[in-house]
């Protein structure tokens, strides 16, 4: 396991905060502390090791990476006199469904005075010295995304600033009976069930939201135990009957196994487009949804409120023609479903994949600019930058296929030549992709 430090730097009662940068692969758009791996130069003595207790590796990683980030390092004489006392709040390990662990140990650096920082543009969009109350204003107006170690620390800052006694940040679950939820900004509570989905991804995420009357969306546990690990998570959370409706995104199984499972047994009605039900009833059978209250969705529809803010649908087809994303208003966020994954691809084919439409579910999505962006597989990410870089990847793929199309090469060839690296297990689904770009040149031509 890969290890890593965080400098907490406080300076009174303000607290140092940076906003990662949106194109980096490791949470972009998060808030954050500085901070970085431990390299393999870091396994040295250190100083100020026995003084304040924290191992020395960490100490050198911790100086380095505030040098890199901020052009502050700790161990240079001139800033040794700002250094009023440092301590160790605490360390968090990456939780086991995510494939990069880490150990991560949080440091506090507390400062006689606010050094001037110069940041390192290429990791840090952006940063700032806030009190408490202003991170969890942020934070509760969903201006704020974060790993779930990061809530603990607020809250126990907000305690006691000053305080030396270390604390477990820990993401905190019986893995036995409940499936991980987080909150990476507030107003939505992701769960992660195993689903039976597209690998490499493993897990379809399962959102609630809503100030009240919650709305449940996706939840498609893989099995009859992964279903009542998921219901014994949400109800750590709310109470079923606080839940008015169950939310399909569109009609792949991965987003709906199990869900008629959850609505007769609490009693909730179900919510999707028009095109999403007939789908699903002619995959499952016309007594799929017996006895559950059926209302289509539609673009411009209020799902509910977060914050008081209305969240609305959005029609987004192309990877499904019955993809809905979900917006809230004041552009905070957006959940977009499998327009885009942070886990693996997205696959567009058979008779509900549409590769123009797809593009301008893309263009539109980019367009509006939200703040933080939520697919179903995978985490949050910050900013548009991630929507960007798959509309342009596609681009690039769809000049390829015509290329080779038009020397006269088949989808067999064309395969080959561009997917040459992937499992022949994923063959199917990249021929789907291409028929699609194809069909695509042939109407609309490239772009």
């Amino acid at each position: 396991m890969r290890e890593s430090v965080s400098a907490i730097l406080i300076h009174e009662d303000d607290v140092f905060f940076i906003k990662r940068q949106s194109h980096l692969r490791a949470f972009p758009g998060y808030f954050s502390f500085p901070g970085g791996k431990v390299d393999k130069e870091d396994n040295r003595e250190h100083k100020l090791s026995e003084q304040y207790g924290i191992e020395a590796r960490f100490l050198h990683a911790l100086s380095r990476e505030l040098d890199e980030e901020l052009n502050f390092d700790l161990d240079h004489k001139d800033n040794q006199s700002l250094i009023k006392h440092i301590s160790l709040l605490g360390e968090a390990i990456t939780p086991d469904f995510n494939p990069h662990r880490f150990r991560n140990l949080y440091v506090k650096v507390y400062l006689n005075e606010k050094p001037s920082f110069s940041l390192d543009a290429g990791e840090i969009e952006k940063a700032s010295w806030l009190k408490n109350e202003e991170a969890f204003e942020m934070y509760n107006n969903s201006k704020m995304l974060v790993v779930p170690p990061m809530i603990t620390i607020l809250e126990d800052l907000a305690r006691d600033i000053n305080s030396n006694k270390i604390i477990d940040p820990n993401l905190k679950y019986d893995s036995a009976k409940e499936v991980p939820m987080i909150r990476p900004v507030h107003g939505i509570r992701q769960f992660l069930p195993l689903s039976h989905t597209f690998p490499p991804a493993n897990r379809t995420n399962c959102f609630l939201i809503g100030d009240t009357d919650y709305v449940l969306v996706d939840p498609s546990p893989s099995d009859k135990d992964e279903l009542e690990k998921l219901i014994n998570s949400i109800e750590r959370e709310v109470s079923f009957k606080d839940i008015s409706k169950i939310l399909l995104s569109h009609h792949h199984p991965d987003h709906h196994e199990f869900s008629t499972d959850i609505a007769k047994r609490f009693n909730l009605s179900m919510s999707m487009t028009e095109d999403t039900h007939r789908r699903i009833l002619n995959k499952c059978g016309d007594e799929y949804f017996s006895c559950i209250k059926i209302d289509f969705i539609k673009e411009g529809d209020i799902i509910c409120k977060d914050n008081g803010i209305n969240v609305i649908a959005l029609e987004t087809p192309g990877h499904d023609e019955g993809q809905v994303s979900l917006l809230r208003e004041d552009l905070a966020w957006c959940i977009v479903f499998d327009l885009i994954q942070t886990i693996g691809t997205v696959v567009v084919g058979d008779d509900e994949g549409d590769m123009k439409k797809y593009f301008d579910s893309l263009r539109r999505i980019i367009k509006l600019n939200a703040d933080y962006i939520f697919p179903s597989h995978g985490i949050g990410i910050g900013g548009t930058h991630k929507l960007k870089a798959t509309l342009k990847h596609r681009l690039e793929r769809e000049q390829s296929i015509s290329l080779y199309h038009n020397e006269g090469l088949n989808e067999d060839e064309i395969l080959q030549k561009i997917y040459a690296q992937i499992s022949p297990k994923l063959h199917k689904y990249a021929l789907k992709t291409i028929r699609a770009h194809l069909n695509k040149i042939q109407l609309y031509g490239l772009g």
